[in-house]
């Protein structure tokens, strides 16, 4: 008797799994390194300060008219071990990408068919992206850092999805063999990879703007358990350079995320016999798709163009996070199968 199971090859399945691991400890790593690099920037910055200051006073003084020729004053505080290990952290974000990457196509090797057919593999798939989105968004060595920052809620959603949401390789349902699968479910992971880029740099936005300047002022004189946290909230590169980025996630992920929703609405058709039915899915994403386009109006009205438009787009994280996991996994409908 033919059965799904002699369809599955094991030892790739095998190898996913342990790539996914993989991946998992490597952005840990990189994270990590990220951190120290926010580290490294305070002690280098402190360091540029007391330099100046020294010019200034020797600038009054005797000193000031020491020039020999030919001698050479380094006047460069030399790079911190936190900073060079933060160097370090832009190419291991690549090798987990890579080890993440091939994870998942070794998954599909597996399982012959678009490797996002359940709950695991979809949240593999959106971390991926989001990361990508991160890499390229913040590609410029003075916002690297802030990758810290997203890797954190892709390491926890990797975490959740390896260990209690974890599926093992198997054929999909039958609901779910088309070829709207690839199409559809692909569309929708990318584009949620890309928006949660854009609410994780909302709201650090938000944190920017509430604790930044006491930050900066309490950053060489605060002491006890919240010195470690303001001395990273003052190392944020600036609100408007947070703003940018966000606006630029949900300029690109929120037409694909509409394409999405259109996508699925033609396979529920072909599917259920109808394009919408306000399944609980449906009507969440379309509440995120008005949150979203809500965000990109505000951002373009005077008035609404910082605090209130990172709000709106921090509800629209939520949304999302709502419908990946509360509507995927508490709230049944016709999306529950396979817990999509």
């Amino acid at each position: 008797m033919n059965t799904g199971a002699e369809h599955i090859d094991a030892t790739m399945a095998r190898y996913s799994d342990l790539l996914f691991g993989t991946a998992i400890t490597i952005y840990v790593l990189a994270m990590l390194l990220f951190l120290a690099a926010l580290a490294g920037a305070r002690s280098r910055r402190l360091a540029s300060k007391e330099l100046v200051g020294a010019a200034v006073g020797s600038a009054a003084g005797p000193a000031a008219a020491d020039r020999t020729p030919g001698k050479i004053t380094d006047s460069t505080a030399r790079r911190s071990f936190s900073e060079k290990l933060g160097a370090m952290a832009y190419p291991v974000v690549f090798l987990g990408l890579a080890a993440h990457l091939a994870s998942i196509i070794t998954r599909g090797i597996a399982v012959d068919r678009p490797p996002w057919g359940n709950m695991y593999e979809f949240i593999s798939l959106t971390c991926a992206a989001c990361v990508v989105a991160g890499v390229v968004v913040l590609r410029k060595p003075a916002n690297r850092p802030l990758l810290s920052f997203v890797l954190l809620p892709v390491t926890l959603l990797m975490f959740i999805g390896g260990r209690w949401l974890y599926t093992q390789a198997a054929p999909v349902v039958p609901a779910l063999k088309s070829y709207w699968l690839a199409i559809h479910v692909s569309i929708i992971s990318i584009s949620s990879g890309v928006l949660l880029v854009s609410g994780v740099a909302s709201v650090l936005y938000l944190v920017k703007m509430q604790w930044g300047a006491k930050a900066e002022e309490a950053e060489r004189t605060q002491t006890g358990f919240m010195a470690p946290v303001m001395r990273l909230v003052a190392h944020i590169p600036g609100a408007d350079a947070l703003d940018r980025l966000a606006y630029k996630c949900v300029v690109f992920g929120f037409p694909l995320f509409g394409l999405g929703v259109i996508c699925g609405a033609i396979w529920a058709e072909s599917a259920w016999g109808r394009f919408w039915g306000w399944d609980p899915k449906e009507t969440v994403s379309f509440i995120a798709w008005v949150i979203y386009a809500a965000y990109l109006h505000a951002r373009a009205t005077a008035g609404w163009r910082s605090t209130a438009a990172a709000w709106v787009n921090v509800a629209g994280f939520v949304a999302l996070l709502f419908n990946l996991f509360i509507i995927n996994l508490v709230v049944s409908g016709l999306h529950s199968y396979a817990g999509l």
